[in-house]
């Protein structure tokens, strides 16, 4: 009793009992095996196989974290960090190796043993749909692009729905849709490096509309869990409250926030954007009908990644009248003096941009239940943090997730709907073109010893939050 009772003294946030603690992950990003097993191509196994160069190293989506062939250990590794929760996604393209088609037996049971041993230690499974990952023959049909591909994405939706919706009560359609947009179809950093915003808003319209489909089906099956979507939300803030700089962050908050935040809530896009695009021209091709799915299927849960702010202040000089067209037409970056930083990220660390969004959400979302579905870290040659016994001493993102924790604690207090805090990554993982540049998990994947595993001082500084519920 003396040690329960010592315990609550030492612990200053204490956290609700059913809080989601736990950590996010991708199929591409950890499973390995990228032509195992029936596995199709997806846009990285294509991208990698005509520009390794793009890739950190040269490595590729094959030389990732081999989840696929050790699920079981990672497993059993959670349970040893105090997981109660994980979020992973399905591979598209292991799922139905065309995109459209037959069901991959193979994967499918893979996907249902990972759900399985999940279960088994307690870990409840949140399944996301569609990680970056475009199957290549789809892409090939224009990707999202396609109005074709939306319906082969919701038929993709609604045979993962029926195969593993008996166990599945989480799921979420996409994570950060508007990362595929701004990297495939403006900024040049994803497949299929398009820059052409007349073809970005048709994406993300699509994209929007993809999701709202799945939800649909998900309720048309009469399935008794709860559909949402994971969205990146950077608070945009003004440089100052000069009315010029804050019209500029309502724009880039309109561009890049609002865009999947209020149609995935709330049923329809910002009247700013639709205002703007309207006005230059960019109205994508769309139906009435389309729009009447949208309105009607809004999310039950949503994710919320948050990595750093985005600071931004009023164009300095006018536009080139041939430059292509892009979001920062209407507002410049701006680096707000003494700002803390992630230097090995080149992301700025502020912690209190947490509690903005959740705050946000409480009052102009409706409450909406939410969880930090990422938050992290990352760092570029850890390995040298590893100290004599062979843990890495990464007490820098001990303090990171304190920080932010902190902050997630004020919003709850104050009546914000958080369930949950999910650190990216479980693992050190494979990351895109940054391919193992920066280290973000609890637990270390050695590649010079055959990927093996050791929790670093984070993991078991999170085993002892989640003992107490809270620090």
């Amino acid at each position: 009793m003396e040690v329960t009772e010592q315990k609550q003294k030492q612990v200053k946030y204490v956290f609700p009992e059913d809080f989601w603690w736990g950590s996010s992950a991708s199929a591409t990003q950890m499973e390995g095996a990228a032509d195992v097993d029936g596995k199709g191509q997806n846009i990285w196994d294509y991208w990698y196989e005509q520009e390794p160069n793009r890739f950190h190293n040269g490595i590729g989506p094959a030389d990732t974290s081999n989840f696929y062939y050790r699920y079981k250990e990672d497993i059993a590794l959670m349970k040893e960090v105090g997981h109660n929760s994980f979020r992973f996604s399905i591979s598209w393209s292991r799922l139905i190796p065309e995109g459209t088609g037959d069901v991959n037996e193979k994967a499918a049971a893979f996907y249902q043993d990972v759900i399985d041993e999940l279960l088994d230690k307690d870990i409840e499974p949140f399944v996301n749909l569609f990680h970056f990952d475009m199957p290549m023959p789809l892409q090939e049909k224009g990707g999202w692009e396609s109005r074709e591909v939306v319906d082969a994405y919701r038929d993709y939706a609604a045979i993962c729905f029926r195969l593993f919706g008996d166990k599945v009560k989480k799921w979420f359609t996409h994570n950060e849709p508007i990362v595929p947009v701004e990297g495939g179809y403006l900024y040049d950093f994803h497949y299929p490096n398009v820059v052409d915003f007349r073809r970005a808003v048709q994406v993300a319209y699509h994209t929007q509309l993809s999701s709202a489909l799945a939800i649909q089906k998900y309720r048309e099956q009469g399935q008794d869990g709860e559909i949402g979507i994971i969205l990146n939300l950077t608070p945009s803030y003004p440089r100052s409250s000069n009315p010029a700089d804050l019209e500029a962050s309502r724009i880039a908050d309109a561009f890049f926030n609002r865009s999947f935040l209020d149609p995935s809530v709330k049923g329809e896009f910002p009247q700013e954007l639709v205002a703007i695009l309207r006005e230059k021209g960019y109205l994508p091709v769309h139906s009435k009908a389309d729009l009447d799915v949208i309105r009607e299927n809004t999310v039950d849960l949503l994710g919320v990644n948050y990595y750093q702010p985005r600071r931004v202040k009023a164009k300095e000089y006018a536009v080139h009248p041939d430059a292509p067209f892009m979001p920062d037409r209407f507002f410049d970056s701006y680096e707000m003096p003494g700002r803390k930083m992630n230097v090995h990220r080149g992301w700025e660390i502020y912690e209190k941009g947490i509690y903005d969004i959740l705050v946000n959400l409480r009052e102009n979302y409706g409450n909406i239940p939410c969880f930090i579905s990422e938050n992290g870290m990352g760092v570029e040659g850890e390995e040298k943090f590893r100290g004599e016994d062979g843990i890495i001493q990464d007490d820098y993102r001990i303090d990171f997730i304190k920080d932010h924790l902190r902050w997630v604690h004020q919003a709850l207090s104050e009546g914000t709907n958080v369930k949950g805090y999910h650190l990216w990554t479980f693992m050190d993982n494979w990351s895109w073109t940054n391919a193992y540049k920066n280290r973000y998990g609890f637990v270390s994947v050695n590649l010079e010893k055959d990927g093996e595993r050791s929790i670093k001082k984070s993991g078991e500084w999170m085993k002892q939050v989640v003992l107490q519920n809270g620090f």
